[in-house]
């Protein structure tokens, strides 16, 4: 990554905290650049779609998400050809968590950018990340009485505003293992699927009282 690079993802996320900072960037592209090698993708464009991945998502910059202007500016003052700018946006476009309504890319650079996002979303990094978002967005750490919202579409997904950081791991986090693309993908998420499971085990029992 180049100091340019860099600067431009700081400049993005300075003084987020909502866990999708510029070092979650970081983790995503470190992660796609390791598995593009080992799946003979092209390297170039799996590392400018991770770069890019996020600096026009719709939690973070809903009115550049549908023209991803950040990142086509970004690529069009650094002489991308137009060929990549296109391949790269499409990426982007697939790369998101939707419920039912979520997509396998059709590319295999965007199964390798798609399986680095996911990874970060798991694990003891995924945990962190997501009480950080739920805390950013006001959410429950947990509540009982409200219940994991199951088989949800792209709307309904986004849309979900009353959960709980718990029900996140039941609606999304656990179901990311098996939504892996990659070899490299899906050894990695086995692990980090334990960590999850040990957690929320050792949450339930302290938060019934029982440790």
């Amino acid at each position: 990554m180049t100091d340019n690079e860099k600067r431009f993802i700081q400049g993005i996320f300075s003084g987020d905290s909502s866990g999708h900072d510029y070092y979650h960037t970081i983790r995503v592209y470190k992660l796609a650049t390791k598995i593009a090698k080992q799946e003979n993708a092209d390297v170039k464009i799996v590392q400018l779609a991770a770069l890019l991945h996020d600096v026009d998502d719709i939690k973070l910059s809903p009115d550049t998400y549908v023209t991803k202007k950040n990142a086509v500016d970004f690529m069009t003052i650094n002489k991308i050809d137009g060929k990549k700018i296109e391949a790269v946006c499409k990426i982007i476009d697939e790369v998101s968590f939707a419920g039912t309504d979520s997509v396998v890319p059709d590319t295999i650079e965007g199964k390798c950018v798609q399986d680095a996002d996911r990874l970060d979303a798991i694990g003891a990094i995924g945990i962190a990340r997501t009480f950080a978002y739920g805390g950013s967005r006001g959410r429950k750490i947990y509540d009982p009485e409200i219940k994991p919202k199951m088989g949800m579409n792209k709307e309904e997904y986004r849309n979900n505003q009353d959960s709980t950081s718990i029900n996140h791991f039941y609606e999304k986090l656990l179901l990311l293992k098996d939504m892996m693309n990659t070899t490299e993908g899906k050894k990695l998420a086995e692990h980090r699927l334990v960590v999850m499971q040990e957690f929320l085990n050792e949450f339930m029992l302290e938060w019934e009282g029982k440790m």
